[in-house]
């Protein structure tokens, strides 16, 4: 084991976990004053949920055995897990402890991801049971069959840090979730407005700043790869945010701050599968590409079909996502690819493209039906979403019977 290695991932993990408060003042500020300590509690709940919930049971079911799409429990409460050694991982640079604490701030941060789609009308104890039996049953799945082994991994798909596991089947989740909700009680009634601008901006910044720790990290090493996808990381995320604004300039005829911020995190959501993988000039181009698809996902495409995705979870980190993965299967290096057959179809092979395509496909199917079940069968025993009143009241309220804001007297527009 290298030294370096450890002190360089325990940071990393420390800087993914800090994407999750970071989330919950972007999401804080996207929403309504009214709301917004509820989309906050939203995003910070996990850090208690899903932490137990990783060192219980998901831990083990992601990352032991040799099952195609679930591990199984030989490490229940972290048990066989090493804290000094790499016992489970031979060649790995870090102990098993440290790996499993920093694949668990994944599982944090993922599930935060879908409550941007439900903000505004969904009960919040329905949520956290949902949030328990998702993580069962779709995100442990996922990462057990991308990173543990499982069967994305056997058909040679790759996915670096979470374009399948975190970004596309938290997006697609949100969506299910937005679809059997329903609307807002105000929505295409009246025009919602981020509410406090200046938290979106601190919390993208943050988030940028944590995506360090998320891409570089997952190189699991103090290594060229991890410096590799610190440099597409930003990259991507910079050329995405000027793909915004220019298209905001040319489109709108000003550009907007939260805009800017926006593309910045689909840079970021677009680059995550490929970060070590693919090149430096790779990642402009996807980073530049990403901004128009997912603005035309939310300008148009939502707007045609009418869902409502609240705060875009669905179009920036689900087409995000999938974008990412398939670019991934388009400019994935033979220098950088784990496989070498495998390799980017610019570099003479369609294999990867392929693989990479099948698994955009099967997350979006798995995460899709899965979602579906667990908040139909959730809705068999409560009601999910809040009553009417509560919705024109504000959920910080109604759920929490706390305000932001002590002068506020619930005129929210």
């Amino acid at each position: 084991m290298e030294t370096g290695s450890i002190a360089f991932i325990l940071v990393c993990s420390a800087l993914v976990l800090l994407m999750t408060p970071a989330l919950a003042f972007f999401y804080g500020g996207l929403g309504r004053r009214k709301n917004v300590l509820n989309n906050m509690m939203m995003s910070l709940a996990p850090m208690a949920l899903a932490s137990i919930l990783w060192v219980i049971a998901g831990f083990s079911l992601s990352f032991s055995g040799g099952g195609s799409f679930i591990g199984d429990f030989q490490h229940l409460f972290m048990n066989g897990v090493d804290m000094a050694k790499n016992s489970l991982f031979p060649a790995s640079h870090i102990p098993d402890g440290l790996f499993s604490g920093f694949q668990m701030m994944f599982s944090i941060i993922t599930v935060a991801l879908i409550t941007g789609a439900v903000v505004g009308r969904m009960r919040f104890t329905p949520l956290l049971i949902f949030m328990v039996v998702w993580l069962l049953l779709v995100y442990y799945p996922l990462a057990h069959m991308v990173w543990g082994g499982g069967f994305l991994a056997q058909i040679h798909a790759i996915d670096f840090a979470g374009g399948d596991v975190v970004h596309i089947s938290s997006g697609v989740t949100g969506l299910v979730l937005a679809i059997v909700l329903g609307k807002r009680r105000d929505y295409e009634r009246l025009e919602y407005r981020p509410h406090n601008i200046p938290f979106v901006v601190l919390g993208a910044g943050l988030l940028w700043f944590g995506w360090f720790g998320f891409n570089a990290g997952s190189a699991l090493a103090a290594n060229g790869v991890a410096i590799n996808a610190f440099m597409t990381t930003n990259t991507a995320a910079a050329s995405a945010m000027l793909s915004w604004m220019l298209l905001e300039k040319l489109i709108i005829g000003k550009p907007s701050v939260v805009g800017a911020c926006s593309g910045a995190v689909v840079g970021l959501v677009a680059i995550t599968p490929g970060a070590g993988y693919v090149s430096l000039w790779s990642s402009l181009i996807i980073g530049f590409l990403v901004s128009p698809i997912c603005f035309f996902m939310i300008s148009v495409v939502k707007k045609k079909f009418g869902y409502d995705d609240a705060l875009d979870a669905f179009g920036c980190h689900g087409i995000g996502g999938m974008f990412g993965g398939i670019m991934t299967g388009i400019f994935a290096t033979p220098a950088l690819s784990p496989d070498k057959d495998y390799v980017g179809l610019i570099y003479g092979s369609g294999k990867l493209l392929l693989a990479n395509l099948l698994a955009v496909i099967f997350t979006i199917v798995f995460s899709a039906v899965m979602s579906f079940v667990i908040i139909k069968v959730i809705t068999l025993f409560m009601p999910i979403r809040v009553t009417d009143r509560a919705e024109a009241i504000g959920l910080d309220d109604s759920e929490h019977e706390e305000t932001a804001y002590p002068t506020f007297l619930g005129l929210d527009s």
